[in-house]
């Protein structure tokens, strides 16, 4: 009785007038917190759309969509748009967040290290595609190169800031002298080299999700060569990561597909290249379901990993074939512009109000079945940050 009547006397105690109710409007106020941050998380988990090459090209050149730029000029603009969508989306950088709701987010993080991912790579590979020695490239790189999970100041957005300045720096320097990217496939080559491991990892890591070996061994996959099974609750990270990978490289080769027209044609590639554009856009389709399934054969539950991969596989081997094509293939003369509009478009460049006068911190069908990619592609889960500056797949530590 005495236990009872305890209870019954700090009731009545927190429940006097001095104490004011308070505790009541916190609990009211924390549950708005939650709501918020709810509506906050499933916003901020929206993908972005895909952005126009010519408008961005205009954005950050001032430069009419039609003018004659040096090559390089559109991939680069590329690039930095690319960049100022994963800092300025909604929730801006999200992957280093540590306070609700990006804290309970993992869907959006993964995509924002896909792509990035591409912008590293195509940054490591721009040196042998455009003029070599700058410095403005080389301090983009570094930047780039960041941990993308780091918080403490300087964050990785803010680093991030840095290598989109100097990113426009470089940009601007291209359309001012008017040397563009080399008139050949040699660097060209390189960049899809890269990609092509890096997605025949991707596959490796989105086959490791699917939890049936004799499944596996029907669609010909070899399941001793991949990696380590993806555990249950990574297996979104790793579908949306190479999700951002598709949607970073979609865009970037929109561009390239521009500036390098007459190598591509040249190298009678064009046909390859618009179905592994097409491969990509499929891999972009909407999901439907709130969840990443991961069921098996002609069940209830679709696999969405293993239809991913089937979409990966296909732009690895594509994006190998088009090294292949490119390899060595020369065209008769760079592609640059005219004196006076390269003069107009660096005016426009250096201008008080263009996005690069100062560091910018904001603005086919697939194959059946995905093959067992080579043992020279294995990923590596242990440091996705180096993985990246490799071309192979990786996941950071959640």
């Amino acid at each position: 009785m005495a236990l009872f009547g305890n209870r019954k006397r700090r009731t009545e105690v927190l429940e006097r007038p001095e104490y004011g109710w308070i505790w009541k409007p916190l609990l009211v106020l924390l549950a708005i917190y939650l709501l918020v941050s709810l509506v906050l998380g499933i916003w901020w988990s929206q993908r972005p759309e895909p952005f126009d090459v010519d408008q961005a090209t205009t954005q950050w050149l001032g430069s009419p969509a039609d003018a004659e730029l040096p090559r390089g000029a559109r991939l680069t603009s590329s690039m930095l748009t690319s960049l100022d969508i994963l800092l300025e989306k909604p929730g801006g950088w999200l992957r280093n967040d540590m306070l609700l709701p990006g804290v309970w987010l993992d869907n959006m993080p993964s995509w924002e290290y896909g792509v990035l991912t591409q912008l590293r790579i195509l940054g490591k590979a721009l040196p042998a595609m455009g003029p070599a020695g700058t410095g403005a490239l080389e301090s983009a790189n570094k930047a780039l190169l960041s941990d993308s999970e780091d918080w403490l100041y300087p964050a990785a957005e803010k680093r991030y800031s840095q290598a989109q300045g100097a990113l426009a720096s470089y940009l601007a320097g291209i359309v001012r002298g008017g040397d563009g990217f080399a008139a050949t496939g040699e660097g060209l080559a390189g960049w899809l080299d890269a990609v092509s491991r890096r997605f025949s990892g991707l596959t490796q890591q989105l086959l490791a999700s699917v939890d049936d070996p004799e499944a596996l061994r029907e669609l010909g996959v070899d399941d001793a060569a991949l990696p380590e099974a993806t555990p249950w609750f990574r297996i979104d990270n790793v579908f949306f990561e190479a999700r951002g990978d598709a949607w970073g490289l979609l865009q970037l080769l929109k561009a390239a597909r521009l500036d390098y027209a007459e190598v591509f044609g040249k190298a009678n590639a064009n046909t390859t290249l618009e179905r592994l554009i097409a491969e990509l856009e499929l891999a972009q389709r909407r999901i439907w379901s709130p969840v990443i399934l991961n069921g098996s054969g002609f069940g209830i539950f679709a696999n969405h990993s293993l239809v991913l991969a089937n979409y990966t596989q296909a732009a690895a081997e594509l994006t190998g074939q088009l090294a292949g094509s490119v390899q060595g293939v020369e065209v008769t003369a760079p592609k640059s512009g005219s004196q006076s509009a390269a003069s107009a478009a660096s005016a426009n460049a250096d201008a008080p109000g263009s996005p690069q006068a100062a560091p910018a911190g904001g603005a086919g069908a697939a194959s059946d079945a995905p093959q067992a990619p080579g043992a020279g592609d294995s990923a590596s889960n242990a440091n996705a940050d180096a993985g990246a500056e490799t071309g192979t797949a990786g996941s950071e530590a959640e």
